[in-house]
């Protein structure tokens, strides 16, 4: 199966799929009550209940689980359990050498789909993941809702730009949307410091202290990231940053396998919102997978301590046998 088709198999399951057998692995594998299976899942005991008499009508139950999705649900309350985050999202993807970005952007997109509500104020990144996913998110209407770009725009690599994608994620859900109006690197700190308290930026700062969520992805230092692509960081100080442990970057954020961010100049220069304040938004969503980012996976898991990881299969066995090697995030 491709990495579309897979795709498109994961998004016509829907959620409720993905609930139900989640309920009946905790359930029957797990041995866990309803009542403690209720509240991992933020359903009632009743439609504990409904889910697992449907799992047994559907022969997804025997004497263990059946049903495609089974073994991804088995990674995820792995993750969750080794990470300590709240949900993880595991998409299934048959082959270790395909693209895992339409798995991952789908799986995305239908979690973004039913986690937006009104009244929500949300910070978003970018990349590839990201904008994929708008393709698969359900439009809808939702008052009071906002949306932040996380970080300044990137002039040369139009398509993945942060504001484009900001712009997008608000029109889907009918929303206003909030750009930081500056390159996502400046000349230097003077500059920077400047656009903030002198052109308005602080404000979009200042929202930022307030997230309901942030909806983020992590680029891997050895590739040619859309960072480096967009002309921001030459090979001498990509170079220099990986020479001092870096694995990979969150908004231009650069940190090591232990989501410790390293000490460059270029952290000066960067027109984005700091990882603390993302730190303070209750529900954060990271998206992201790829045999290029085993180890800018990991280290973000410490540095942004999601509460909900989206990622593919054979991503998130990379990440249980790294994680397993590195102190577990507290």
């Amino acid at each position: 199966m491709t990495g579309q088709e897979t795709a498109s198999a994961l998004t016509q399951g829907g959620r409720n799929d993905r609930m139900r057998i989640r309920a009946a692995w905790m359930y029957f594998v797990e041995q866990m009550t309803q009542n403690d299976i209720a509240d991992v899942l933020g359903v009632g005991r009743v439609t504990v209940v409904r889910m697992l008499a449907e799992a047994r009508s559907r022969n997804e139950v025997k004497i263990a689980i059946e049903g495609e999705l089974s073994e991804t649900v088995g990674l995820e309350r792995q993750l969750e359990g080794m990470f300590g985050i709240d949900e993880a999202i595991v998409a299934p993807i048959s082959d270790p050498a395909a693209d895992p970005i339409p798995s991952i952007s789908a799986a995305t997109g239908a979690f973004l789909s039913e986690a937006m509500k009104p009244g929500m104020t949300v910070g978003v990144g970018w990349g590839r993941t990201l904008f994929a996913s708008l393709a698969t998110i359900n439009s809808r209407s939702l008052s009071d809702f906002n949306v932040i770009s996380l970080l300044g725009g990137v002039s040369r690599v139009r398509r993945f730009n942060p504001a484009e994608f900001a712009w997008r994620f608000a029109q889907t859900f009918q929303g206003e949307g909030y750009l930081i109006p500056a390159p996502a690197v400046v000349d230097s700190r003077a500059t920077r410091d400047a656009l903030i308290t002198r052109c308005g930026i602080q404000e979009i700062f200042d929202m930022a202290d307030t997230l309901d969520a942030v909806v983020v992805s992590v680029g891997g230092i050895d590739s040619a990231t859309t960072f480096y692509r967009g002309g921001f960081l030459t090979e001498e100080q990509r170079q220099e940053l990986a020479d001092r442990g870096a694995v990979g970057d969150l908004l231009f954020h650069f940190y090591d396998r232990y989501g410790e961010l390293i000490e460059h100049a270029i952290n000066d220069r960067v027109m984005s919102v700091d990882v603390d304040r993302i730190r303070r938004a209750p529900l954060r969503i990271m998206a992201s997978g790829g045999a290029d980012k085993a180890e800018a996976m990991l280290g973000a898991m410490r540095l942004v301590q999601p509460t909900v990881l989206i990622t593919d299969e054979h991503s998130a066995r990379s990440l249980l046998r790294n994680g397993a090697e590195r102190p577990a995030v507290e």
